[in-house]
């Protein structure tokens, strides 16, 4: 399509609708969800019964808001214990990962590298599943030969944490990796030349050129590792993530409460995108 051509009046008409229906199809359920989080009534639907806010601050026999209600919030505080741990080890293993494959002398680069992109293709359920079968074999493994029993290879909060960063890691590797190729190398050169060691140029220049794509793909890696759902699912102990928790409190009949927590992480989690892509204008300005 040339846009610089006359367009006719029937076109126009057709692209503003078509646009109109993109947004509403993507942003309805969310107003829906938020308008309910306010809703006067027992269950998390439509009729609309009134204006409250108890879904946030009650803590009565018949209505625990968010705020007191301490199993989900056991649950969020478990989903961010784990979004911070996969988002820390995404980060250190993704950057180096990412000087890794700039290398232009690294052997069976082209193949680590499609290895590296394997997990992002692979549906999370059969991620999910595979690395409890492996996990399990492994802990039967150990506990039979050697009579060791390895925590970290049962269901549980370490399993979620090495289930999710098998594949963000993936994520931030890419991001990393894209601004690293457009470093002028030449600028490592010139401090190296005028006295700076190895670590210095590392720490003060590429790391700094490459701060907002590290800080972006944090903020990604955490918000990826916050939502997961489906590989989670087979990994998860006693301890249960926040998705977890609301599947099974969707599964038995819940209250408006979901709608509480979901207000809140629409809140959260679009300031957060907010920020990141306010400190993202301002490295583009530098």
């Amino acid at each position: 399509m040339i846009r610089t051509l006359p367009q006719s009046k029937a076109y126009s008409s057709g692209f503003k609708l078509y646009i109109c229906l993109y947004f509403i199809f993507l942003f309805a359920p969310l107003v829906v969800t938020c308008v309910l989080a306010f809703n006067d009534s027992q269950f998390p639907s439509l009729p609309w019964k009134g204006f409250t806010v108890e879904w946030f601050t009650a803590e009565r026999p018949d209505r625990i808001g968010i705020f007191h209600d301490q199993s989900n919030l056991d649950s969020i505080w478990v989903s961010v214990q784990t979004a911070f741990f996969v988002s820390l080890l995404s980060l250190v293993v993704g950057t180096c990962a990412a000087f890794l494959f700039e290398q232009e002398d690294f052997r069976f680069k082209q193949f680590l590298y499609f290895l590296m992109l394997a997990p992002l293709v692979i549906p999370g359920v059969i991620l999910g599943i595979s690395i409890l079968m492996a996990a399990n074999s492994m802990g039967i493994l150990f506990e039979d030969h050697l009579g060791v029993d390895i925590p970290i290879l049962r269901p549980g909060f370490w399993l979620v944490v090495l289930g999710q960063f098998s594949f963000i890691c993936t994520f931030v590797t890419l991001v990393v990796s894209a601004r690293l190729k457009k470093f002028d190398r030449t600028l490592e050169e010139a401090a190296l030349n005028l006295g700076a060691n190895r670590f210095e140029v590392i720490w003060f220049i590429t790391l700094k050129y490459l701060r907002p794509a590290i800080l972006g793909s944090a903020a990604v890696a955490f918000l990826m590792s916050f939502e997961n759902f489906n590989t989670t699912l087979f990994l998860v102990g006693s301890e249960t993530t926040l998705p977890i928790n609301l599947y099974l409190q969707l599964r038995d009949g819940s209250t408006p409460v979901i709608n509480s927590i979901s207000f809140l992480l629409i809140v959260s989690t679009s300031l957060l995108a907010l920020v990141n892509l306010y400190y993202s204008s301002k490295q583009k300005e530098i």
